[in-house]
């Protein structure tokens, strides 16, 4: 004979105080990230928030342009959510770093790809996987560069996404040599003209010092 269910009244249930402002700002949060896997992505972000570690949230929800397509994977709102949570450590495992990609419900194969095109071992320099990451994003060198300016800047969103010389000239030396038809003079000529420009700038490359200089596929 089944039990009768247990009857509460309105004084008996405690809800606890803090409950309503964690699910609305994990709502937000959900809403801001659109997550292909709402549970898996639910674990990581409850799981992130109780040890205090930065949480698999975008700063702003990322509209898809009309040419694109929406599991298309990676964006640079995730790949900066990936910064944030990887790039204190600077030397990464290579475990973890699938751990959080897996979080972000992102394609094991582009990981897959990222990992292989950077023929990287047990241990991954969290930079080196951000200039590929950008790379995936960007149709040619520079424009990957923009990506990367735009995810490592402090300025605000539209602003001149400015970033440290010496920051710029580590992704693009390491993406021209991945590249590996870009001639080492070549390197030196680009990255000594963009020092230049940064040398009246407080030591900062923007945006317009290489987005005018002229670009090749990637």
């Amino acid at each position: 004979m089944p039990l009768p269910e247990t009857m509460f009244c309105a004084q008996q249930i405690k809800i606890p105080p803090e409950l309503p402002d964690v699910l609305k700002q994990f709502t937000k949060a959900a809403i801001r990230t659109q997550p292909h896997d709402v549970l898996q992505w639910a674990a990581a972000y409850f799981s992130a928030l109780s040890k205090g570690e930065p949480l698999p949230v975008k700063e702003r929800i990322e509209m898809p342009l009309a040419a694109e397509k929406t599991d298309a994977g990676l964006t640079p709102g995730l790949l900066k959510v990936l910064h944030k949570q990887l790039s204190p450590k600077g030397t990464v495992n290579v475990a973890e770093l699938k751990e959080k990609w897996k979080h972000l419900c992102l394609p094991e194969e582009q990981l897959k790809a990222i990992l292989q095109l950077g023929d990287f071992g047990e241990e991954v320099e969290w930079m080196k996987v951000l200039a590929l990451g950008c790379s995936m994003l960007g149709g040619s060198l520079l424009s990957s560069m923009k990506h990367a300016c735009e995810i490592l800047t402090r300025d605000p969103e539209g602003g001149a996404a400015r970033v440290p010389f010496e920051t710029f000239s580590f992704l693009y030396s390491y993406l021209a040599s991945i590249d590996g038809e870009i001639p080492e003079e070549k390197t030196e000529a680009f990255l000594h003209r963009i020092k230049e420009q940064a040398d009246q700038q407080t030591g900062m490359v923007l945006l317009r010092n290489f987005l005018t200089q002229p670009s090749r596929p990637f």
